[in-house]
Order: C-alpha cells, then structure tokens, then sequence
C-alpha cells in the first residue's frame, strides 16, 4: 500500500509565497510522475502542475511564472514552490503519484491554501 501525505498549507497575505510538500511512503520502488492539483469550493478540481520521473514540467496557464514543481526521487517526495499568491489560489492542494508497474495514482489527503489580508 501506498500514502501520500501533503503538508506546508496555512493562511498567506496576497503576494506572499507557500512550500507544499509531498511525502509517498510505503511500497515504492519507483514514481513515474507527481502532481499538484486543487479544488477551491464549489468548483472542480483542477490541475495545477505535474513533473515527470525524468524532471519534464507542465503547469496550468493560471500558474505559469508563479509556481514552481520539483521532486526529490531519493526521497520519494514532491514539492510545489508558490510565489505571488492570489486570492483565486484559495483551494484544498491534493498532490498524486503514479506508480508502476500498472501506473496506479494515489491520492494524498489535501491541504488547504488561505490567500486572505
């Protein structure tokens, strides 16, 4: 079995910066691919950014420039570095991965992000 467990959420002023983090344990020989995503109430949850096994990055259009994905593969963890943070940020940050072999995702259990003065 696989967990994922996300942390650094809180409440930030506008233009102040967060670091998520994302710690996958349990049994992993390896992750393909990590993710952020997030679902602010009342709506969908959305893609806000992914980086492959190999390091290549993909980000939502409304984040470009802001945030950053990073991924320590030792260390079975991810990162999601926001800066310039919006009130329209506001929003539970669930991080995935997806394994191999049968490239299951696992879900961590969210974080909440406050952008608020």
């Amino acid at each position: 079995q696989v967990q994922l467990v996300e942390s650094g959420g809180g409440l930030v002023q506008p233009g102040g910066s967060l670091r998520l983090s994302c710690q996958a344990s349990g049994s992993i020989r390896s992750i393909y691919a990590m993710g952020w995503y997030r679902q602010a109430p009342g709506k969908q949850r959305e893609l806000v950014a992914t980086i492959s096994s190999g390091g290549t990055t993909n980000y939502a259009d409304s984040v470009k420039g802001r945030f950053t994905i990073s991924r320590d593969n030792a260390k079975n963890a991810g990162f999601l570095q926001m800066n310039s943070l919006k009130p329209e940020d506001t929003a539970v940050y669930y991080c995935n991965a997806v394994l191999p072999p049968n490239w299951k995702t696992y879900w961590g259990q969210g974080t909440q992000v406050t952008v608020s003065s």
